[in-house]
């Protein structure tokens, strides 16, 4: 039996990019499923969510009351998408940055892991239209993350992953802590640390051609302060652990 794929659109005022997204998913793996998470948008994505919902089985939508950040977006995606029974649950950018033509390999790469990472920094990924500044920024966000959380994957912020059922399963969603720019991080983590299979899968990632970013520098600052707590908190239990055991020895 097909496993069952459903890709989850976080939306904020993306209505000019939205049934393009939605057009080329379906065209790339036409058996998913596709379920479009709005914040209350101020421009009327929610209301066209509706109406390809209704034109569309395929198609759902989720209405939030308010914007809550990205992570908390995602997380009432996936207990919707869990609780209706889904195999395989897939993060994906509304604006087009991430290319649904990519999603089946990234599908494929799940025969070998419980996650597949769409990666900007592997051999054979890369991003388009993008400004020297924001690629110094991403890719110095990544190896700081990396560093602190000893994470081996490359591309530990993107945003394009997909995942086994029972790998959200695993990883207490009901305890996760961060909503923005820092959810991709702290979700990797803790799936390093479930001791889940990950695989990277190159992509290209193309800066969106409308609407605005919602990427601010004060949110990476706080996700890095995120991580400098995170990484401070493991060194620590490590080293408690090195003594408890050395002093087990004596």
């Amino acid at each position: 039996m097909t496993d069952r794929t459903i890709v989850v659109l976080p939306t904020y005022n993306e209505r000019e990019n939205l049934l393009d997204t939605i057009t080329r998913i379906t065209a790339s793996v036409p058996e998913a499923s596709i379920l479009v998470v709005d914040d209350n948008s101020p421009d009327g994505t929610g209301t066209l969510a509706d109406q390809l919902a209704f034109s569309d089985s395929r198609v759902h939508a989720l209405h939030r009351a308010e914007k809550a950040g990205l992570g908390a977006a995602y997380l009432e995606g996936f207990a919707w998408a869990l609780e209706r029974g889904f195999d395989i649950i897939v993060e994906c950018d509304a604006d087009g940055s991430h290319h649904p033509e990519e999603l089946p390999a990234l599908l494929a790469a799940l025969s070998e892991g419980d996650l597949a990472i769409g990666s900007r920094w592997v051999a054979g990924g890369s991003v388009v239209d993008w400004p020297k500044s924001r690629e110094v920024l991403s890719r110095g966000g990544s190896a700081y993350a990396r560093v602190l959380l000893r994470l081996p994957q490359r591309d530990v912020t993107g945003g394009y992953r997909a995942f086994r059922a029972s790998a959200l399963q695993a990883l207490d969603l009901d305890h996760i802590t961060s909503l923005g720019y820092c959810f991709q991080i702290e979700m990797l983590w803790r799936a390093q640390r479930a001791g889940l299979r990950i695989v990277e899968v190159p992509i290209t990632f193309t800066e969106r051609r409308y609407g605005v970013s919602k990427m601010r520098g004060m949110i990476v600052l706080e996700a890095m302060a995120r991580v400098t707590a995170w990484g401070v908190r493991s060194l620590f239990v490590r080293k408690t652990a090195v003594v408890a055991r050395e002093t087990a020895r004596v």
